[in-house]
């Protein structure tokens, strides 16, 4: 399920900038083109500033899941709950990866699109 979930996202993002490219690609007037790429680059601004925050998201869950371990290593109460909540902190953790994974992969399509946009402006 996870592989597919970072299929999704790739599929998306690469649509996502394949639109982009063929709308300004058949732009045939400057202004409008211009115009396009401008709103582009604006919806790609909002998006990588979510992006971003989300990487400090990511960070607090990470200072948060070591608290839990350092906190867990001292409990040990040799009760069945402590592979629970060890396997709590690892899906947390394994799902946090999956997360920066993701928004790196945002990343990288949002700076390919600002890419696109910046070479249609300059285009005459």
């Amino acid at each position: 399920m996870a592989f597919l979930s970072f299929v999704y996202r790739f599929l998306t993002n690469f649509a996502f900038m394949a639109v982009v490219y063929f709308s300004l690609n058949f732009m045939e007037k400057y202004p409008n083109r211009a115009i396009l790429a401008i709103l582009v680059l604006v919806y790609a601004g909002m998006r990588a500033a979510s992006t971003l925050r989300a990487f400090y998201f990511f960070q607090k869950i990470e200072k948060l899941e070591a608290e839990t371990r350092r906190l867990q290593a001292s409990i040990n109460d040799g009760s069945g709950g402590a592979s629970a909540r060890r396997q709590v902190v690892g899906d947390v953790a394994r799902l946090r990866r999956d997360g920066e994974l993701k928004s790196y992969m945002d990343l990288f399509f949002l700076a390919l699109i600002v890419l696109l946009c910046v070479a249609a402006i300059t285009r005459q």
